[in-house]
């Protein structure tokens, strides 16, 4: 493998661990600028019941921008949660100006007395599990994210629960 396809592996994962990091931080705009500005961010689910491809979000990177801005003033559920991701696969295009990657992702929740006061506080769950289907665009040592599809196996989320994954 050549040094510059080494660098952009490098690059590429830096950037998916840094985004589960900042958004388990709930810091939004340090998630945003690691995204591009043409950036296109959804959550998707398969329903067998429907047979169909269920859409949760499909955001911009400025509605998205727009949506974090207004989080703190949702009545949402404030247990935090913790991602728990694995870079399953990288790939570097030929002439390494771009980039996709596959991630599997595990999100757990922190219990904290609010919209799920009938689970004991302080209790750890399972939140969801799902992958992450990335796209990037390198610029030297850097993987901007282009895209992101999140893809979930877990269908069933919670009313109030955050809205970034």
């Amino acid at each position: 493998m050549d040094a510059k396809k080494a660098a952009t592996i490098a690059a590429v994962t830096d950037t998916v661990y840094r985004a589960c990091l900042y958004l388990d931080e709930g810091n939004w705009e340090e998630f945003l600028n690691l995204c591009d500005s043409s950036m296109l961010y959804s959550i998707k689910a398969y329903s067998p019941e429907i047979r169909k491809q269920m859409t949760y979000l499909s955001h911009n990177k400025k509605e998205l921008g727009s949506l974090t801005e207004m989080l703190p003033k949702l009545n949402s559920d404030h247990s935090p949660l913790r991602r728990h991701a694995s870079i399953y696969t990288v790939d570097v295009s030929e002439d390494k100006k771009t980039a996709t990657a596959v991630t599997s992702l595990a999100v757990y929740m922190n219990m904290h007395d609010g919209i799920n006061s009938h689970i004991d506080s302080g209790e750890t769950r399972l939140f969801l599990v799902g992958r992450y289907f990335d796209k990037f665009k390198i610029s030297g040592d850097t993987a901007s994210i282009t895209e992101r599809e999140v893809r979930l196996d877990t269908r069933r989320l919670d009313k109030g629960t955050h809205l970034l994954i």
